[in-house]
């Protein structure tokens, strides 16, 4: 396949069974745009119900692809799945880390081998139902840089945060269709053209998790990969006081109050894990006040020297970005690698180490759309190893 007579591009559509991917599909096919669609497999069933209820939802989007007109093609990636997302999400937990599976699999999986067979099957860009946009850039003497990857319109469902991991030359095959769209649009449009997702209802918060039972998944597949969890150990306070016993460090995050299984004259907050010492520390809700962060797999979309001495930056999907300063520092480890250094304006409370930490700064139209310009896996946090003793 190549561009049409249009000169339009030739695309694939990553379609979930979601109503926001059918729509994507749909609002490029009538664009005029040469697309197919393209469906990854990432999950194995796990029984025979499961297995009949996957392929039910493909025979359905294989049906709304055809009602469309486009041929729906699928790429088997479900080992790879379990290796470059499942596995580093349980080794993160067995570390005492919290982390972020959405950004690590559109880094690797969607925009990574998904689209090398989308690129394989003879599409020129890879198109997704993400609530995000992307703008293209030029040089000064008018050679295209990197788009600028901005936030969704609708505020409610920006995901540029979940994409704060993506290359800069996976995104420049990338397409964003919903970035002006809210999500009433799409179902609205989609109901217009009596359509309806082979998967209806929201994805789950993390969709290999089954309703979201983490503390039943974690122990079966590190029993499956062959990697141990941490057992009980002491609950201390911040001057050292032991106050408890956990059950096990990777079933807690920082910031937690509930279900920690202690009584305290004020309510416990947790603090930080120590994974040396397999220690959980608690403390009232003050003490999460951090002051700084270090993150690792830094991803730069904007330059630094084009970065403002303040940006914007959110440690949480659920949050808005706040001021801080960031920087670019040695890693110290003679890659010649960096890690990006975060400091930011006000405190920040709860920032878990394994979650992403996303950098931002005012886009084109005077501020009200920010643009992503950096992204990073927070290694840890500064300022709590100064309340212990």
């Amino acid at each position: 396949m190549s561009d049409d007579i249009s000169g339009q591009p030739t695309v694939a559509v990553a379609v979930s069974g979601g109503a926001d991917s059918l729509y994507t599909l749909l609002d490029l096919r009538k664009q005029g745009f040469r697309v197919f669609a393209l469906h990854g497999i990432f999950l194995r069933p796990e029984d025979e119900r499961a297995a009949e209820a996957a392929a039910g939802m493909r025979e359905r989007l294989a049906e709304a692809c055809g009602r469309i007109g486009v041929v729906l093609h699928t790429a088997d990636l479900a080992e790879r799945f379990s290796d470059l997302v499942i596995r580093p999400f349980v080794q993160s937990y067995a570390l005492g880390l919290t982390p972020n599976p959405c950004a690590l699999c559109n880094a690797r999986v969607k925009f990574g081998l998904l689209l090398n067979a989308a690129l394989a099957l003879g599409a020129d860009r890879l198109a997704t139902g993400h609530y995000a946009r992307l703008e293209q850039c030029l040089e000064d003497g008018g050679d295209p840089l990197s788009p600028a990857l901005l936030q969704g319109r609708d505020p409610g469902k920006d995901q540029s945060y979940f994409l704060a991991l993506v290359p800069p030359k996976a995104l420049a095959k990338a397409l964003f269709p919903l970035g002006d769209f809210t999500k009433a649009d799409v179902l609205a449009a989609l109901a217009g053209h009596d359509l309806s997702a082979p998967q209806p209802g929201e994805s789950q918060e993390v969709c290999f998790v089954p309703g979201d039972e983490y503390r039943e998944f974690i122990p079966r597949m590190a029993a499956r990969f062959n990697i141990p969890l941490s057992g009980p150990g002491p609950m201390l306070l911040r001057d050292g006081r032991r106050i408890g016993t956990h059950k096990g460090l990777w079933q807690y995050t920082e910031g937690q109050r509930k279900g920690l299984g202690v009584g305290w004259k004020e309510p416990l907050h947790v603090l930080g894990k120590e994974h040396a010492g397999n220690i959980l520390r608690l403390g009232a809700k003050d003490d999460l006040r951090l002051d700084s962060i270090i993150c690792h797999d830094v991803n730069i979309l904007l330059p630094p020297d084009c970065w403002p001495e303040t940006v914007l930056v959110k440690t949480r999907y659920r949050e808005q970005p706040g001021p801080a300063e960031a920087r670019l520092v040695p890693a110290g480890d003679g890659s010649g690698g960096h890690m990006l250094h975060i400091r930011f304006a006000r405190p920040e409370h709860a920032v878990a180490p394994g979650q992403i930490a996303a950098v931002y700064v005012p886009g084109r139209e005077g501020g009200t759309t920010l643009r992503l310009a950096a992204g990073g896996v927070i290694a840890r946090a500064e300022g709590l190893d100064t309340l212990y003793p």
